[in-house]
């Protein structure tokens, strides 16, 4: 009588066995339309992030340029500050306006569900 080799179970499989076993992914199973929008939005990102870092980059050079003392006038009275802290100042007063106005608008100009 011979014997007739047994198919080991799943949980008992080595990882060479299993990935024999599932189909892999190859680029060729991705429509070309789709693989270029995933670079497409990779590349957008990246851009992003360097644009990110460049101005950060520059706000704080253009701080650490900046350490002599101004005067700031208000319409009750006026400050002596650092030019460094004003700068900061403008650039998170201009950041918070900015995500304000696109909060407004995107609600604004939205569909109606």
């Amino acid at each position: 009588m011979t014997e007739t080799p047994i198919e080991a179970p799943a949980l008992e499989r080595s990882p060479a066995q299993t990935a024999a076993t599932v189909p892999s992914v190859t680029s060729s199973d991705e429509p070309h339309r789709e693989r270029l929008a995933r670079h497409a939005r990779r590349a957008r990102l990246y851009a992003s992030a360097g644009t990110f870092v460049a101005l950060l980059a520059v706000l704080v050079v253009l701080a650490s340029k900046n350490t002599q003392t101004a005067k700031l006038d208000w319409v009750a009275g006026s400050t002596r500050a650092s030019l460094a802290w004003i700068i900061l100042a403008a650039t998170v007063f201009g950041w918070l306006l900015g995500i304000t106005t696109a909060l407004t608008v995107h609600r604004r100009t939205r569909r109606a569900h």
